[in-house]
């Protein structure tokens, strides 16, 4: 199995711990005091101290304005919704809210875009049918 690995820009460690640690759930791994890696789902992320974060630019997509750049994990449906729900209950604000893109298409998705502290966009994604994750 591949795993996937993220080093992106914080503007506080702290506040980084407190969000993917305690919201997501992400079991923290190493750290020094200028980064901290990060469990995600399986995927290794690790959080450097940096003072330049944020949205770049944002792009269409079925009528969506996606936040550039951004990063996340494809999830099974029900881990989809379970996620959702707990960004909810701890009054995290969606960028795009919690929706199924591509209704009736071919790559139909659920999909939900939130920034962390820092102001980086996440995208969380769950698929009904895993076959749908790259057809056309």
């Amino acid at each position: 199995m591949n795993l996937f690995h993220l080093a992106f820009p914080v503007r506080d460690l702290d506040e980084a711990r407190g969000f993917y640690g305690g919201i997501l759930g992400c079991r923290e791994g190493r750290s020094s005091s200028e980064w901290v890696d990060f469990d995600l789902f399986g995927h290794q992320i690790v959080a450097h101290h940096a003072p330049n974060t944020g949205i770049v630019h944002r792009n269409e997509v079925d009528s969506d304005h996606v936040p550039v750049p951004h990063f996340g994990v494809v999830l099974p449906m029900d881990e989809w919704h379970s996620l959702a729900d707990r960004l909810r209950a701890n009054g995290v604000r969606f960028v795009i809210e919690p929706k199924i893109r591509f209704k009736g298409q071919v790559g139909e998705q659920a999909t939900m875009f939130f920034l962390d502290p820092s102001g980086n966009a996440l995208e969380f994604k769950a698929f009904a049918d895993f076959t749908q994750v790259f057809a056309k």
